[in-house]
């Protein structure tokens, strides 16, 4: 069976359903956190840190790992991110039991991520013409979205029947069966991979940093994933907090943070509908606009009341999501066809560079005004806020290009 026979929705379908099951577990330490705090004797800024590495690893591993599928089969390089994935996985639920264990197992899963992530994309962006290019990015991110949604709750359901270890361990399979699905079902690739006609080494990113266009999305997505990884690397610990003061809830805040998670994918394909219909520029500045509100008033306004804080949140994440896939297809589609690899490379290394620095920054933010309190929360949350305000104004000024079927595009 050739790659063709695979093109169009059999792939997609193919690739969406191995990254729900490689990704279902990337988020079990974020939601277990409000217990593993006290367990381990943790910080803040250490359990920061462990969420931070998974980004960090991922930061050093994509540039590589991802500019390589412009040389040889995607699938390759799948395979090798998802096993490193299983192998995170692993050892963190047989080995980890302290602060240096769990950064290095959560580490390997970064890589893992790096693997898979956008080389599961590039998987796509190989078979897809331009003017499809926009859906397949949104359906993609739909499947890794409602994974890490099911994450927080899979978590929370596993760890209080069957201890926080079985997580991981369900984790690990899962990926397992991520491996199997993509090896047996998705052929290699039969055609050769374009070359640039520069001739210019596989490495060479500088004709990629002078793509003004894809390089106006890539540094919104760091923004974006800086915001983005704050709120779900953070979100049940907030929760948490707000639930003691209110005397307990009935709704847990690893179920709303599920919740948040389902409707950020649904923000993210309704959001790239509106980019094709309304312009892309328009969507994501209206909602780089919308977070900034939302986000800058949720520490004081959620730390006030449950039900205030679940229903601000629940309208940050989608605001927070809406403009996320229209972002990639945005790198993707202005990018040069024989460096769409080295170019989400980038897009992706400097998206998650945000991705590394924010759970970190909350971490150090809620330590230095003394703890988790109304005031550290709101001061963490406004420091969010303001760094996408200036990149609403760094994106407004680059005015990236629409993508083809965009309207407004040329």
């Amino acid at each position: 069976m050739s790659i063709r026979s695979l093109s169009g929705a059999r792939l997609v379908a193919v690739v969406c359903a191995a990254q729900v099951l490689v990704q279902i577990g990337a988020f079990f330490w974020p939601a277990l956190l409000p217990g593993m705090i006290p367990l381990w004797g943790l910080t803040n800024s250490e359990a920061g840190w462990i969420t931070a590495i998974f980004y960090g690893a991922y930061l050093l591993a994509v540039p590589i790992l991802v500019t390589l599928t412009d040389r040889i089969d995607a699938k390759l390089v799948y395979l090798f991110g998802v096993g490193c994935t299983v192998a995170g996985h692993l050892l963190f639920g047989l080995y980890a039991d302290g602060f240096w264990p769990a950064m290095a197992t959560r580490a390997l899963t970064g890589i893992g991520w790096a693997g898979t992530y956008m080389t599961g994309l590039k998987l796509l962006a190989d078979q897809v013409d331009a003017k499809l290019m926009s859906r397949a990015v949104t359906g993609h991110a739909a499947s890794i979205g409602i994974s890490g949604a099911l994450s927080f709750s899979c978590a929370d359901l596993l760890a209080h029947y069957y201890g926080w270890q079985s997580a991981f361990l369900v984790a690990a399979a899962g990926a397992a069966a991520a491996w199997l699905v993509v090896a047996l079902a998705v052929p290699r690739r039969k055609t050769p991979l374009a070359k640039p006609v520069d001739g210019a080494a596989l490495f060479d990113f500088r004709p990629v940093l002078r793509n003004r266009s894809a390089m106006a999305y890539a540094l919104a997505y760091c923004v974006h994933t800086l915001e983005m990884s704050a709120l779900r690397g953070w979100a049940v610990a907030f929760l948490a907090f707000v639930a003691i003061g209110a005397g307990g809830t009935p709704l847990s805040p690893a179920m709303v943070v599920t919740g948040l998670g389902l409707i950020g994918a649904v923000a993210s394909v309704i959001g790239n509908e509106a980019a094709i219909r309304l312009g892309r520029r328009k969507l994501i500045c209206f909602a780089m606009l919308a977070s900034i509100v939302v986000g800058g008033s949720l520490g004081f306004l959620g730390t006030a009341s449950y039900p205030v804080a679940v229903a601000l949140l629940l309208i940050y994440g989608f605001v927070v999501w809406l403009d996320s896939s229209s972002l990639t297809a945005g790198a993707a589609g202005t990018a040069e066809p024989a460096r769409r690899g080295a170019t989400l490379a980038v897009h992706s290394m400097l998206g998650y560079a945000g991705g590394f620095v924010g759970p970190l920054m909350i971490g150090w933010i809620l330590d230095l005004a003394g703890g988790m309190s109304r005031f550290a929360w709101s001061a963490a949350f406004l420091a969010v806020a303001a760094l996408m305000l200036l990149e609403l104004v760094v994106f407004w000024l680059m005015r990236p290009r629409e993508l083809a079927g965009d309207r407004g595009a040329g």
